[in-house]
């Protein structure tokens, strides 16, 4: 019966883990593209910025003439804070109080230490700030209608490390995220004077690590609990029912620490290709649409599960014992092993996506922009693990969930929804070498009401940005924004199964159970760029 205790909590960590891949991609999804698009609320179709057209829209490198090289870097800060309340009419875990005895009821978690995936290295930590980077040229020949361009750049980035006695540590200590594309051959090519069409293939690393600690507030465990305490065993350590049953080999319980989970995988080759076209029908007016191909991926890696030496020895009392052994052989109880390791591989899609846009110069000095762009992540349906060997945890996992699980495999669930973002820009024309900047996106969680998580604490929210371009001579261009976004969730008691059920069958990994959740992520960025001839 408590293989539900172990088998499933395991699993779902390592479930929201995987499944929240794509959450965290489009968290942080055309948020370091550019200066001129983060001062535009990336209402840049229309508009592409520089060399990073090949992001944006890559019929926008016609624009540029002769031989030019871009520069650039981003200065994030990011700050994860959470709360974590008893409800007004109280919680309990088989009779054993939320606010009594849980360390973490009526606590506060919050962390600004950002982590980074390195590629071949895996998650560090960053005590300081990270700062992604572009870099790209472009060549035009004279009298040419064909531009070439390549470019480097982070695709999307994410990543947060807490301290190991963070409230928040169990969704998780650390994690960190990363899609960088390190080739991305373009070419665009001007039909005529008003069309003007682009494309390029990318080549991309992804790659994800995350560190948590895992616990079980579930009432099997707590059932648990109540008979160790019944049988007296924290002040005698015997098993009155010995040999029949033993249950005192180690301390269990709901807020008890199960172990620690380690997982890492990444990709170094995804393809993925872009193409775009411009319409120019008068020079107040311009069109644009781009297209990105989504990919399918095999991420390839390693993962570790250290159990604590209480839930060790319990279980391995638990199997010394006749009832124990019996329950072991039907219900493939675990064994007590003090760690699991191994190789996985995991099938996951980079989504497809879309976006289209007009900028309209209605004054002077003035030009406006809009923006549309679609995500799509609901055509994602499954999320695919696949292990080396068979394991613990996923005996457990499928007998109560044989749908899903192997002892080699799981097949998660995903609950995404596509997104449409909404973005608006404007820029104030000061003179010749000077442009001011404003602009703001709105930008639609991809996760439903019931599936919230602290692993990706990501509701809606508003991207705000301001900016300028200088044009610093003749050939010379300078662009720096300052651009924030902040995002809050309020999770209610028993409302989402990836965080606070408190349902017996619930399956999924839910550490903070019976409580009130609720979160708020900030971030604020710097961009600065500089393109040149050369």
């Amino acid at each position: 019966m408590r293989a539900n205790g172990v088998g499933t909590r395991v699993f779902g960590a390592l479930a929201l883990v995987a499944v929240s891949l794509g959450a965290q991609a489009q968290f942080s999804h055309q948020l370091l593209v550019h200066p001129k698009a983060a001062a535009l609320g990336n209402a840049v179709t229309a508009d592409p910025p520089g060399i990073m057209a090949i992001r944006r829209n890559p019929a926008g490198l016609s624009r540029l003439e002769g031989r030019q090289w871009e520069l650039g870097g981003a200065m994030p800060m990011t700050q994860f804070d959470a709360e974590f309340t008893v409800p007004d009419e109280g919680c309990d875990v088989f009779g054993i109080e939320c606010a009594e005895n849980d360390p973490v009821a009526n606590s506060k978690s919050s962390t600004d230490v950002g982590a980074n995936y390195i590629p071949g290295i895996g998650l560090m930590e960053s005590a300081a700030p990270a700062a992604p980077f572009n870099a790209g040229f472009s060549v035009q020949p004279p009298g040419s209608k064909l531009t070439f361009g390549n470019a480097a750049f982070i695709e999307n980035s994410g990543g947060f490390s807490r301290e190991d006695d963070d409230p928040g540590r169990y969704q998780p200590t650390q994690a960190a995220i990363q899609r960088i594309t390190y080739l991305s051959p373009t070419v665009s090519y001007q039909i005529n004077d008003e069309w003007t069409v682009g494309g390029g293939i990318h080549f991309s690393h992804q790659g994800i690590e995350v560190n948590q600690l895992t616990r079980a507030p579930n009432m099997l465990v707590g059932v648990g609990a109540t008979l160790q305490d019944a049988f007296g065993c924290d002040e005698e350590a015997q098993e009155p029912l010995a040999p029949w049953l033993a249950l005192c080999g180690g301390k269990i319980g709901p807020f008890q620490d199960i172990g620690n989970v380690n997982f890492r995988a990444e990709e170094s080759l995804s393809t993925s290709y872009k193409v775009g076209v411009l319409w120019e029908p008068t020079d107040w007016f311009t069109w644009g649409a781009q297209y990105s191909s989504g990919d399918d991926m095999k991420l390839k890696g390693d993962f570790q599960i250290d159990y604590t030496e209480d839930w060790a020895s319990f279980w391995q009392s638990v199997n010394s014992s006749v009832l124990g052994a019996i329950g072991a052989a039907i219900l493939s109880l675990p064994s007590g092993v003090p760690k699991e390791e191994g190789h996985v591989s995991i099938k996951e899609s980079y989504p497809q996506h879309f976006s289209t846009g007009v900028s309209m110069r209605v004054l002077p000095f003035l030009t406006l922009n809009a923006d549309m762009d679609y995500v799509d992540l609901a055509s994602q349906k499954y999320l695919e693990l696949k292990f080396d060997r068979e394991l613990e945890f996923l005996n457990a996992a499928r007998i109560l969930s044989p749908e899903k699980a192997t002892p080699t495999s799981l097949k998660i669930a995903r609950e995404f929804t596509d997104v449409w973002n909404l973005g608006y820009g404007a820029t104030l024309h000061v003179n010749d070498r000077l442009d001011l900047r404003a602009g703001a996106q709105h930008r639609s969680t991809v996760i439903p009401k019931g599936a919230e998580s602290l692993f990706s604490p990501i509701g809606d929210g508003t991207m705000y940005g301001v900016g300028l371009g200088y044009k610093w001579s003749k050939h010379t261009q300078i662009d720096m924004s300052l651009s924030q976004m902040k995002s809050t969730q309020d999770i209610p008691a028993d409302s989402s199964c990836n965080i606070n059920c408190t349902n017996i069958t619930n399956i999924v990994y839910n550490p903070y159970a019976g409580l009130d959740v609720k979160t708020e992520t900030t971030i604020t960025f710097a961009n600065l760029t500089i393109r040149s001839r050369f």
